[in-house]
């Protein structure tokens, strides 16, 4: 073993072996699973990272699937290996990304998908994904990008009849379904076994009703009585693919136009009254009008190619040690 690798290991038994405070070993040191040149791994970092991919902490993702909680542990494991050996070299050759262009990156993401901030923010949170992680991976994209582009000295082309190829292999991706714009008054039942209750909610939701058809504001009443979501904000509920809508609530708003309200909705938890506030009919969007989001795909899938080959070539050449 050259000195540089016999150094690196010798710091990894000295960590192993120091006595470190038990707060501070538990949380940061632990134990090391891997080596990496004079670099290590430990298992702090590992499930870490396992929690932030799957979403399970590593004792649950075990406890529900042994064969997979070792798949996913070995797959995490490599890339935190390959991202030790990308990031030593990122350091080297002092690639920075700003946060400037972490937000110009989210703002060409967000013109992309024709997405708001609301609407990015709502798709992250059903993924299970913070916002934060969101820009600690484009930050780690962008470095990728920057890397590459010291690396591989090829200018990366995505050509035109590739986009068109992709466009039409992938048309399913660029229909967009018919989306309803809904509010709604929610009174719920505390205890739907009490028949008593029941009644006076329905009784109360039946007048709420009357007061809708003489002409009283709908938004002013949602504020008044509703329990539900967006109570305060007159009983938006935002907007909602016809996909996403259980049966109860596609029958009741069938064929009503925006501005129309429901009968009153009996449900096992209480009662509701829907409002169509707007109805967006379905489309297939043109290649033109997508052509610039295929390329940002296409451009992002030949970068990680072409990553993934440097970093094999790279690890090839380095000292790495993984302990289980």
């Amino acid at each position: 073993m050259n000195r540089k690798k016999w150094t690196g290991t010798l710091a990894c038994c000295l960590l192993m072996f120091i006595p470190f405070p038990a707060g501070l070993c538990a949380e940061v040191c632990n134990r090391v699973v891997a080596i990496v040149n004079e670099d290590v791994i430990t298992l702090y970092e590992l499930n870490h990272k396992i929690k932030q991919v799957t979403g399970l902490a590593p004792e649950e993702l075990r406890s529900q699937d042994e064969t997979a909680f070792l798949d996913a542990r070995r797959k995490i494991l490599d890339f935190l290996i390959d991202d030790k050996i990308a990031q030593k070299k990122i350091d080297e050759l002092g690639i920075k990304v700003s946060p400037a262009e972490i937000d110009d990156a989210i703002e060409k993401m967000k013109r992309n998908n024709n997405l708001t901030h609301e609407n990015l923010l709502a798709r992250l949170e059903s993924q299970g994904i913070s916002y934060e992680t969101l820009r600690e991976n484009l930050k780690d994209e962008l470095e990728r990008m920057q890397l590459i582009n010291f690396e591989v000295k090829s200018k990366i082309i995505v050509r035109e009849e590739a986009m068109k190829a992709y466009y039409d292999e992938h048309r399913e991706q660029y229909i967009t379904y018919e989306t309803l714009h809904l509010a709604a008054i929610v009174l719920p039942v505390g205890n739907p076994s009490d028949k008593q209750e029941r009644q006076r909610i329905e009784s109360q939701i039946a007048d709420i009703h009357r007061r809708l058809s003489a002409g009283e504001d709908f938004g002013e009443l949602a504020r008044r009585f509703s329990r539900g979501p967006g109570a305060k904000d007159g009983g938006d509920l935002g907007l909602f693919k016809t996909s996403q809508l259980n049966k109860a609530l596609l029958e009741a708003v069938e064929g009503m136009q925006p501005g129309q309200i429901s009968q009153p909705i009996e449900t096992a938890s209480g009662f509701q009254i829907i409002k169509l506030l707007d109805r967006r009919p379905g489309e297939t969007k043109a290649y033109e009008d997508v052509k610039d989001a295929i390329y940002s795909e296409l451009y992002r899938e030949e970068i990680n190619r072409r990553y993934m080959e440097w970093v094999k070539r790279l690890r090839d050449q380095a000292y790495t040690k993984i302990i289980f």
